[in-house]
């Protein structure tokens, strides 16, 4: 039993109470919550999050063991007290970096995917992408500085990414006497909307009285509208991951002199020109010829979002046992998966090339483990033989990309 991963048992618990509030949305008769192609990308980004951190939070918190073994300030001991002390340390830890994300350009780039989504949910809560995780991990990593020992900062962080994620929600309604204190649905409802009166406000995670100390609060009052103040035209996975990096770099290039470029690195969003997304958008984003379509065939979406949680949830239960190879082999399935349903999302010809890809992963990984990896090209020349003969790629988007006016 020591040895079970219990994060293995995140992504069948998230879709549980994805399941719970979808239904509680349909017994409010509140359908406007959910939107398909938001949920796909939110749940897309949310598992590829989960994945990759994988390989990469046991560095965090070796981080935190070196920071507290060789520089900690001070001793700090196990107490209740000392617990208490560390649930607003950490929230308050987090005030400041959360605030930074949405006031330097660089930080923003890693979280502004958070918010992109127009829809304000259970599956808003999943986007957060590994480099969001790694600018927060460097702001804890005072933490273990200041002393409090790695196993306390690693149990509070779990507690305080849990408490947020029940914040990600509509269902639940105002509670005007909790928000005094802690941070709500509908508090956090406000961080997300994109209306003038809201934005850059309610910073906390599980405290409200950071923001009212530091002049960040607002309560609810008009209905938010969820969101960027410029929505993204794009459901592509790769694009909602990368898109602001290139617009700062976009930004880089136009400015003149060292003092310009250090600003559109790590100055304030706010100074970012409004020109530059619609520019980019139009060099790498297709254009939609009716934008009021959507994918008729969404059970194909539907079974791939499936089988790539199936798949992270055993990897995740098996992570310790695996080799490299079956580490990197269930790597790239879900990534390219994960990818084609966002190229299905943007209706992208190309995507039975990452059909392909996904085969040829398949075949040659079977190989391997039947030590045949030398016979590798005889599917790839089977898979060449077939498209040349059958036309397979045109069969598949004659089926795969038929689309339906949107409701």
């Amino acid at each position: 039993m020591e040895h079970i991963n219990f994060l293995a048992f995140a992504m069948p618990a998230f879709f549980l109470f994805l399941f719970l509030e979808y239904k509680v949305a349909q017994r409010k008769k509140r359908p406007e919550i959910f939107n398909y192609e938001s949920s796909v990308s939110n749940i897309s980004i949310g598992i590829a999050e989960r994945l990759i951190n994988l390989f990469i939070a046991a560095s965090f918190y070796q981080l935190y063991y070196l920071i507290y073994d060789n520089y900690r300030i001070f001793d700090i001991p196990s107490t209740v007290f000392v617990w208490f002390a560390l649930i607003l340390a950490t929230d308050f830890v987090w005030y400041w970096y959360h605030r930074l994300g949405h006031e330097v350009n660089f930080f923003w780039a890693a979280h502004i995917v958070h918010h992109h989504s127009e829809e304000f949910n259970f599956t808003a809560a999943a986007r957060i992408t590994t480099f969001q995780a790694v600018v927060r991990t460097g702001f804890w990593c005072v933490l273990p500085l200041v002393g409090f020992h790695p196993s306390m900062v690693i149990t509070m962080l779990i507690v305080h990414g849990a408490y947020s994620f029940f914040t990600h929600t509509q269902v639940i309604g105002r509670i005007k006497w909790l928000e005094y204190v802690l941070v709500t649905p509908s508090v956090h409802g406000v961080h997300h909307a994109s209306d003038e009166k809201y934005l850059d406000k309610n910073y906390g995670d599980m405290f409200t009285f950071w923001d009212r100390l530091f002049g960040t609060f607002q309560a609810e009052e008009e209905k938010p509208k969820y969101g960027l103040t410029h929505p993204l035209k794009s459901y592509s996975f790769l694009w909602q991951h990368f898109h602001y990096y290139f617009e700062i770099y976009e930004l880089w290039k136009r400015s003149v002199g060292y003092g310009a470029k250090w600003k559109a690195v790590f100055g304030s969003p706010a100074h970012m020109d409004q020109d530059i997304r619609p520019t980019l958008e139009k060099r790498f984003l297709q254009d939609k010829a009716n934008p009021h379509q959507r994918l008729r065939f969404k059970n194909y979406l539907y079974i791939q979002l499936g089988i790539s949680t199936l798949f992270l949830t055993v990897f995740t239960y098996y992570f310790d046992y695996l080799n490299v190879v079956d580490k990197i082999f269930v790597l790239l399935i879900i990534l390219i998966t994960l990818v084609n349903c966002g190229a299905l999302l943007e209706q992208r010809k190309w995507i039975y090339y990452l059909e392909y890809g996904r085969i040829f992963i398949f075949t040659t990984y079977f190989l391997y483990q039947e030590n045949l990896i030398s016979f590798f090209f005889v599917p790839l020349a089977i898979m060449i033989f077939a498209e040349q003969l059958f036309s397979l790629s045109t069969r598949y988007q004659n089926v795969v990309l038929q689309l339906e006016p949107s409701e």
